[in-house]
C-alpha cells in the first residue's frame, strides 16, 4: 500500500480492516477460535481488540513467509486442537469475506472428508506474454479459477505437508499448493468474487462498497 500503517490496520467503516476479518470468522457458529498469527513486533493489533466481539481469539508469532506464519499458528492451534480437527486458513486482508461462503465451504469439505478452498471462476480474457511483453498466446478460461481463502484442512495434515514442502525447498504459495505437494487434490468451492485482498490503495474503497452492499444480505 506504501503507507506507514501497515494496510491491515487500515480504517475501515470506522474500524481497523482486520476487525471486520477477525469478527465474521470468529462469530461463526461453526468455527471454535481464531488464532492470529502476528510480526513479533507487531505494534497495531492492540487497535483491533476492543473492535472484536466475544468469541476465542489467540495469538501466534508470524514468521518470514506466509507458510512460516502458517505453522506457527497451526502449531500454536495444537493447544486447543486435535491434528484430526479441520482449520480454516484465511489472509487478514481478505475483510469481504461472507458467512455464506464459510458455510458452503465446511458443508462441502466435511461432506467428501478432503479438504479444500474457496474460489472464482476466472472471468476475464487471459494472455500469456513473452519475456518482451509481449502477447504469446490467449489461455483458454476453461476451468480455471483465483485461489481464494478460507482454505479447509485437517490441522495435522497440513502442518505436515507444509513442513514437508519447506524441507524440500518447494515454493508454497498456499494452504492448496502445500496439500498438492504430498498428492493430495482439494476440492475448489465457488465462492463470491467479491471476497477481495486489499492490496492497493483502491481495493480499500471497493472493500468499504462491498461491505456496505452485504449489509443485510
Amino acid at each position: 500500500m506504501g503507507g506507514e500503517v501497515p494496510k491491515q490496520y487500515l480504517q475501515l467503516h470506522g474500524q481497523p480492516l482486520m476487525a471486520h476479518t477477525l469478527n465474521v470468522l470468529g462469530t461463526h457458529p461453526r468455527i471454535s477460535g481464531v488464532m492470529v498469527a502476528l510480526h513479533p513486533e507487531d505494534g497495531w493489533y492492540e487497535t483491533v481488540e476492543p473492535h472484536l466481539k466475544s468469541f476465542n481469539c489467540w495469538r501466534a508469532n508470524g514468521g518470514k513467509e506466509r507458510a512460516d506464519s502458517v505453522v506457527n499458528a497451526l502449531d500454536a492451534l495444537l493447544t486447543h486442537a486435535s491434528r484430526d480437527d479441520w482449520v480454516l486458513v484465511h489472509d487478514a486482508a481478505r475483510p469481504c469475506l461472507r458467512a455464506a461462503d464459510i458455510d458452503q465451504l465446511i458443508a462441502e469439505v466435511t461432506a467428501q472428508g478432503i479438504g479444500g478452498i474457496v474460489g472464482a471462476a476466472v472471468s476475464d480474457t487471459v494472455k500469456r506474454v513473452d519475456a518482451q511483453g509481449r502477447i504469446h498466446e490467449t489461455v483458454s478460461r476453461e476451468g480455471l479459477f483465483r485461489a481464494l481463502t478460507p482454505q479447509m484442512f485437517k490441522l495435522g495434515e497440513l502442518r505436515d505437508a507444509i513442513n514437508s514442502a519447506l524441507s524440500r525447498g518447494l515454493v508454497v504459495t498456499d494452504e492448496a499448493s502445500a496439500m498438492e505437494h504430498v498428492g493430495v487434490k482439494p476440492l475448489l468451492v465457488r465462492g463470491f468474487a467479491d471476497n477481495i485482498k486489499v492490496t492497493e490503495p483502491a481495493d480499500l474503497e471497493l472493500a468499504s462498497m462491498y461491505l456496505t452492499s452485504h449489509v443485510g444480505s
